[in-house]
């Protein structure tokens, strides 16, 4: 590895439950997700306010802010751990491609948002996001989950 890092840095094992992100608490198993797929490195989940049905989060398992301070290994490695859920996601829902976007802004660890899309507009996060219910969103994981 580039600069050494593991699944989980040294410094994430000394973080304290509220110096946690979000993400990193669901890596931990401290917040419950809709998890569509998991390796030593890397989860996906479904994001629970998402722009369309079928928005999954890429989050590699390094608490790193920024998207280009994750370790290089790890970053070449994340587009390969994120092909088979976007070919599942083109085919769970009806859309021209599954779009990617890395923000960065909503949560303080790097990942990337595959969204099912039919236009650019589709991608704009500056949209109102979705209000869905659990119940739904278990729907979507499963829908998923089968076309992988």
């Amino acid at each position: 590895m580039a600069s050494g890092v593991g699944p989980l840095t040294a410094s994430h094992s000394l973080l304290t439950t509220s110096d946690m992100t979000v993400f990193s608490k669901i890596i931990a198993g401290e917040i419950p997700s809709f998890k569509i797929a998991e390796s030593d490195k890397f989860i996906a989940f479904l994001d629970i306010e998402p722009l369309v049905k079928g928005h999954v989060l890429v989050v590699p398992k390094v608490e790193v802010d920024k998207i280009f301070d994750v370790p290089d290994d790890y970053l070449a490695e994340m587009l390969v751990f994120a092909k088979p859920i976007a070919r599942a996601i083109e085919k769970a829902f009806t859309c021209k491609r599954c779009g990617i976007s890395v923000i960065g802004l909503e949560v303080p660890h790097a990942h990337m948002h595959l969204v099912p899309i039919n236009s650019s507009n589709d991608l704009n996060f500056t949209r109102p996001k979705l209000e869905i219910s659990m119940e739904e969103l278990k729907e979507i994981q499963v829908k998923i989950l089968s076309a992988m």
